[in-house]
């Protein structure tokens, strides 16, 4: 019985996704990047939230799931923080500070190459 309960314990713990991995899909799927970013670097006036304090991300969206802003613009943030659990704050921020840029997706060749007698 022991031995089951144990290969139950390692498989879920196997499944079980970090909370970067949760954040970053928490971040897509609320759809914070059409404001802030692919790679939460910013756009426009919204700020960059990539590497920022985790302590002051997590104070931030706290206030904004109480309806507390500072600005007209930050009121934007409010209905989508609503919905969020303390732990969905705590994937986020982990992910926001953590962040980390894909490079090892597809590249162009940047290699020039000279053909023909043309200069």
């Amino acid at each position: 019985m022991r031995f089951f309960l144990l290969v139950i314990l390692t498989l879920s713990f196997a499944h079980a996704k970090s909370a970067y991995e949760n954040g970053k899909n928490l971040y897509m799927q609320k759809g914070c990047y059409s404001c802030h970013g692919i790679k939460a670097d910013g756009m426009n006036t919204y700020p960059m939230l990539a590497n920022r304090a985790k302590g002051f991300l997590s104070y931030k969206l706290k206030r904004f799931r109480e309806k507390i802003s500072e600005n007209q613009q930050q009121e934007l943030m409010i209905p989508f923080s609503l919905d969020l659990s303390d732990e969905d704050i705590e994937n986020l921020t982990t992910f926001l500070y953590e962040f980390k840029e894909n490079n090892e997706g597809e590249k162009y060749d940047d290699s020039f190459r000279h053909w023909g007698g043309g200069s």
